[in-house]
């Protein structure tokens, strides 16, 4: 079974998290939140859910950290909800984020959603425009930058259609499968976090279609 990590401090949420996922996946929490990426580290998780308010240090702080060291799907889970904190989660590195109260039906398609894409993906290189997309790698002349598995699924994607327009609706079919689970706002953020990364490397070929979706150019 695949292995679920939870760093959130409110044990009762932490019950109900157990008892809602056991069935379908292995479930562990946090016990030393001065070692949070340790833990994670040791028990080789699959997937973080990480809340925002914790001892000691934030899930911001932890999530940094954890993007040091490892590609690990991230999703926060937090009653901070506002926008804010959903773009700071992403710019951070989360790979989406779902506020409390949440719907544990909704979590757990979010989890087996993210699992999929993350280790399920098929990669394969392609190339646009002098760069090359090879694994969870953007490689250019002026040099290479790692993608976490949403980003390397959005530009997949982008990479697939060329200098054709993706709509939005395919980019979070590919993303989250299931239309009742869409959040578009996830999207944006998480092609405003890619362009943003991409920069490094030159790379500012993305554009937005207003109301349409995004292309290549």
């Amino acid at each position: 079974m695949q292995k679920i990590f939870i760093v959130e401090d409110d044990e009762s949420i932490v019950t109900s998290l157990k008892l809602a996922l056991s069935d379908e996946f292995s479930v562990v929490s946090a016990l030393n939140f001065r070692a949070v990426v340790q833990e994670i580290t040791e028990t080789h998780a699959d997937l973080v859910l990480m809340d925002i308010t914790l001892p000691y240090f934030n899930g911001f702080y932890w999530t940094t950290e954890l993007r040091k060291i490892s590609k690990i799907p991230i999703i926060f889970i937090s009653s901070a909800d506002d926008e804010m904190n959903q773009v700071m989660a992403m710019n951070m590195g989360a790979d989406d984020f779902i506020a409390k109260p949440f719907n544990l039906v909704v979590l757990s398609a979010k989890i087996q959603a993210l699992l999929r894409r993350s280790y399920d993906f098929s990669t394969r290189e392609l190339a646009f425009s002098g760069y090359r997309l090879i694994d969870d790698q953007l490689i250019g002349e002026s040099g290479k930058v790692d993608l976490t598995s949403t980003e390397n699924r959005l530009l997949q994607t982008l990479f697939e259609y060329g200098a054709v327009v993706v709509p939005k609706e395919v980019l979070l079919s590919k993303l989250w499968e299931n239309n009742d689970f869409i959040d578009e706002n996830t999207l944006q953020v998480n092609m405003a976090r890619l362009r943003k990364k991409l920069v490094r490397i030159n790379f500012d070929k993305i554009h937005t279609v207003r109301g349409v979706g995004y292309v290549l150019g």
